[in-house]
């Protein structure tokens, strides 16, 4: 198993250091990871990657490879080091459902640990949660924007190829249909999809040899790239070589709106009457959105929904909020924190998120959103990421239709 800890910034372990020889690295303390506010016009965020930090906080130790970089780098004491060497997270984690939705100010994870074993958790924590919940939000708003008609994922071209990977199965909890990244297929069970591209089509002398190639593969039931030369030309081809019962051609250029009208018209002309139109290039959910009266029958989005242009951050943070039974709090201007452990519960009819400093007592009508995810350093059984996608339907159908889910301090 690859060890995870280095993936962490240079200062949480100085911190950690520090606080070994200022004889704090044991003090009881709790950290929450909450976002200060939601993205402009954002309703709701999406919470994601809890499997994924679950995954990775159990590599998190710090073995013989990554204690010799440290002790060459010259970063640590040798007390620190030590430390480390013996390091495994025992402490307890709670957090929202992964697919659940949150709001500025919602403690979507809890950790409690002493202040040595919590210090070290921000960056893996936040590297992971703030790509996936990003991914994920977005991902809701485009299957959303798309009716219920099946939305791709196909943005691995468009960021790293691990973070591809991530973005598929955070894409997948956020409510599209597949992705083309054959590795979140076999690492996460993700569906996948795709058949060829234009370099396809261009191999071949010409469109009508590259579909009947295409047909001697798969069969008619495939999905045509008909705008490598001219639309209606690479229609009327497809039903040459695969017959009027071929099973979709897709669009990637121009007015996808006008093309997707005269894709269906010439479709039904020809007599493939079931052939679905599927449209691509550069789609997010406000494009979607304008095309609802489209006769499109599914998309594929990539940039719109891997995190990149178009898909802001989710900004969330990770801040010490108690330590040694006090609770404490930053008082930076346009930066203060809420001191002390905090609970949460959803009051869906009222599109309310409860956050008080007590467990009790409960509001009425209020569902409890935090779990114990990890008791004494030992991952609980959890939820499949089926089960996280079907969890986070459930959150979107409690939130009234248009209205905001906004948070209130009890």
């Amino acid at each position: 198993m690859t060890s995870t800890a280095l993936l962490t910034d240079r200062y949480e372990l100085t911190m950690l250091d520090a606080a070994l020889q200022a004889g704090t690295a044991g003090e009881p303390a709790t950290f929450e990871v909450f976002t200060r506010g939601l993205p402009a016009g954002r309703r709701y965020g999406v919470f994601g990657g809890l499997g994924r930090l679950l995954d990775a906080l159990e590599s998190f130790r710090f073995g013989p490879a990554e204690l010799s970089w440290l002790a060459g780098a010259d970063v640590l004491t040798a007390a620190a080091l030590e430390w480390l060497g013996g390091f495994s997270f025992s402490g307890d984690i709670h957090a929202y459902a992964e697919g659940d939705l949150y709001t500025g100010g919602s403690p979507v994870l809890t950790v409690e640990a002493s202040f040595g074993q919590g210090v070290l958790l921000e960056t893996i924590v936040l590297s992971i949660l703030n790509h996936d919940s990003a991914v994920a939000a977005a991902a809701s708003l485009i299957s959303r924007a798309a009716g219920g008609r099946p939305v791709i994922e196909m943005g691995s071209r468009r960021t790293d190829c691990a973070a591809a990977v991530a973005a598929a199965r955070a894409a997948y909890l956020g409510g599209l249909a597949s992705t083309s990244n054959l590795e979140a297929g076999r690492r996460y069970g993700v569906p996948t999809a795709g058949t060829v591209a234009h370099a396809f089509v261009l191999s071949f002398p010409d469109e009508w040899a590259a579909f009947a190639a295409q047909v001697g593969a798969f069969g008619s039931n495939t999905t045509f790239l008909v705008d490598t030369y001219d639309m209606e030309e690479g229609i009327r081809r497809a039903v040459e070589a695969a017959g009027p019962g071929l099973a979709a051609i897709r669009v990637d250029s121009g007015d996808l709106g006008v093309m997707a009208r005269r894709a269906r018209g010439l479709l039904d002309d020809l007599g493939a009457t079931s052939t679905k139109v599927i449209v691509t290039g550069d789609l997010d959910d406000s494009i979607i959105r304008a095309l609802g009266a489209a006769p499109v029958d599914g998309y594929g989005v990539g940039t719109g929904v891997v995190t990149g242009l178009g898909v802001p951050t989710a900004g969330l943070i990770y801040k010490l909020v108690a330590i040694g039974g006090r609770a404490v709090a930053k008082r930076s201007p346009g930066k203060t924190t809420v001191g002390g452990r905090k609970w949460a519960w959803r009051v869906g009819d009222r599109a309310e998120e409860i956050v008080a400093g007590s467990p009790s007592p409960a509001p009425a009508g209020g569902r409890s959103l935090q779990s114990l995810v990890v008791a004494g350093g030992r991952r609980l059984d959890g939820p499949s990421l089926e089960e996280s996608r079907a969890w986070h339907r459930r959150a979107l159908a409690e939130l009234p239709q248009e209205e905001t889910l906004r948070l209130v301090r009890r």
